[in-house]
């Protein structure tokens, strides 16, 4: 029977697991540090190499890196250099772009979309395909400018919402306002790609001093990230009081 006064032999330290759990902590800490860039590398370098892949062939021989060197230095080499293809694809975009810009250029897509709407199924994926590219590529002068608050759902509840454009047509007639109503979207915490569009009279959108990167900091941080890394001061008058009987006052 032992007894607290005993003396017992401390045990020595486990230098072994002690080392393997550093060394696994240090292995995680550097897959972390590696995998994002890796991955990037990797996925850039597959995609300018499938872009090369399909545009090189139709380049004409003698414009083919390996052709030039010869012609140039007398170099007879097996070439494999990436970005050929992207550039001259860059190239054959930017020339295109420029042609469709002109009146000529208008002119044969708008024949050519009108030969497309009569296939059927090309029809379906030619506007489909359409539709993703203007909504991706597409540069337009609308965006969110503006980030404000609004009350929602209900009276004294405050949302940050940003400023869309001001309602027009059939919305700004049928709302019995006579007041100007705006269209602001309200976006949802943490994920601010969804939310809700609200037409909200003017005078009820209080428009805030923040950028809308700022307001869409806050809105993903559920309140932690305030604007420039600072988090406002905590009014004490706005702290319940203490109760002097459970303080033992």
């Amino acid at each position: 029977m032992t007894t607290p006064f005993d003396h017992h032999e401390p045990e020595p330290p486990r230098h072994r697991a002690s080392r393997f759990a550093g060394l696994r902590n240090s292995f995680l800490t550097g897959l972390v540090v590696i995998a994002p860039i890796g991955l990037t590398v990797w996925l850039i370098w597959t995609v300018i190499g499938w872009v090369d892949g399909f545009v090189l062939p139709f380049v004409p021989l003698a414009y083919q890196p390996e052709n030039i060197l010869h012609t140039l230095f007398g170099i007879e080499a097996q070439l494999n250099i990436r970005g050929v293809g992207v550039v001259v694809f860059l190239v054959f975009t930017i020339i295109v772009g420029w042609i469709a810009k002109g009146l000529i250029g208008r002119s044969l897509i708008a024949w050519g979309e009108q030969l497309v709407d009569r296939m059927p199924v090309v029809r379906s994926i030619y506007n489909g395909l359409k539709q993703i590219a203007e909504t991706v590529f597409a540069q337009t002068e609308t965006n969110f400018d503006t980030a404000c608050l609004v009350e929602y759902p209900r009276r004294g509840i405050w949302a940050i919402a940003f400023i869309s454009t001001t309602a027009k047509g059939e919305i700004q007639e049928r709302i019995p306002r006579a007041e100007q109503l705006v269209s602001v979207f309200l976006p949802t915490t943490p994920n601010p790609t969804s939310g809700f569009l609200l037409f909200v009279p003017k005078s009820d959108i209080i428009e805030l001093k923040m950028s809308v990167e700022e307001c869409a900091k806050l809105v993903i941080s559920a309140g932690l990230v305030y604007p420039s890394g600072v988090v406002p001061p905590v009014d004490p008058t706005a702290l319940p009081a203490k109760d002097p009987a459970k303080t033992g006052a």
